[in-house]
Parts: structure tokens; C-alpha cells; sequence
């Protein structure tokens, strides 16, 4: 899985660090919602029912492989 520096950095994070790999490349290869923002970058969510079914966003740069951000969205609407 390809990551940016500011993916890896807030990684360290403790809300951060329990996303697991795998729940992180599930979003991006099975996505419920995903949107493309004005800077090019795509936000794509996805359930995670190991974590009480959660919604999962992930930011990946123009690349479509990318992962720059993820974490929970506590306002996702599907």
C-alpha cells in the first residue's frame, strides 16, 4: 500500500493507529460513497464492521492509489 509522509506521521496517532491495512484497502477496492474533492484528491467510505460498523474515509491523492488520510467520520451519510 502506497502512503504519503503525512499518512504515515498521523498514523502515530492513538484514533489512528487502530485502522488496520487491511480495513484501509477494503475502502479503497469496495467503496459505498466516493467523491471527488477540488484539489483532485478522492475521498471514498466504506462500513467496517469489525469496529461496530463504522464508516471508514479514506483520502487518496490523484493517483487513485495513494493513501493520504483515513479515519472514522463520525458524519458520514450513505
Amino acid at each position: 500500500m502506497k502512503t504519503t509522509q503525512y499518512f504515515q506521521y498521523t498514523r502515530q496517532r492513538p484514533d489512528r493507529s487502530i485502522i488496520l491495512d487491511e480495513w484501509i484497502e477494503r475502502v479503497v477496492g469496495k467503496p459505498l460513497r466516493e467523491e471527488i474533492q477540488t484539489d483532485g484528491r478522492i475521498r471514498r467510505w466504506a462500513r467496517i464492521p469489525e469496529m461496530e460498523n463504522r464508516a471508514l474515509r479514506v483520502i487518496l491523492l490523484e493517483d487513485g492509489e495513494t493513501v493520504h488520510n483515513a479515519f472514522f467520520d463520525r458524519n458520514f451519510k450513505e
